[in-house]
């Protein structure tokens, strides 16, 4: 018997229920901080790092990222040193989604930790399931890529503009393409 609550099978990678409370209460903390962040000028880096390191689970010391910038739940984001998003960046993180070093990601991007069943009767009842996501240090991301669940992205790496990552892609290579594939190594 599951005696885990929605949010411990929503981390454990189990199909949970993201109506429960708990979960609405902290998608709206994290609603709530990501449209302060977007709407506090430009110039005020301080108060808008200061917001960044309130939401996400973990930061380096220095990183950016553009407004505007969206998330789920903004505990489950870790980053690394010298971090960079350009603007309208969406991540979705019912599961943990962690940037390694150096990680420079273009405009319109979206990383997608979420799912929801194939089976119409159990998807219509509003249950999901998620997958982390993993990129590494020194990677590029360019602009308008989709990484979607459960996807590892390897040190090294750059994904091309346009790209649907629907797999892992491994370290040292030139990505790109619906579905992503690898180009060459690099």
């Amino acid at each position: 018997m599951n005696n885990l609550n929605e949010k411990e099978k929503m981390l454990s990678g189990e199909l949970y229920d993201a109506n429960d409370a708990v979960l609405v209460e902290e998608r709206q903390r994290s609603k709530d901080l990501c449209f302060r962040y977007n709407q506090t000028q430009p110039s005020k880096m301080k108060e808008r790092k200061g917001i960044i390191k309130t939401l996400f689970g973990k930061t380096g010391k220095m990183f950016l990222i553009e407004q505007p910038f969206y998330c789920d739940y903004g505990y489950n984001i870790e980053i690394g040193e010298n971090f960079y998003t350009n603007v309208n960046v969406v991540i979705l993180d019912c599961a943990k989604v962690t940037f390694g070093d150096n990680v420079f990601i273009a405009p319109n991007c979206g990383f997608y930790t979420v799912n929801h069943p194939l089976d119409v009767e159990t998807r219509n009842t509003g249950l999901e399931y998620a997958k982390p996501i993993t990129v590494g240090n020194n990677v590029w991301i360019g602009a308008g890529c989709s990484i979607l669940p459960g996807v590892t992205i390897g040190d090294n790496a750059v994904i091309g503009a346009g790209s649907v990552v629907v797999k892992d892609i491994p370290a040292n290579v030139l990505a790109v393409g619906n579905p992503c594939k690898v180009i060459r190594e690099i």
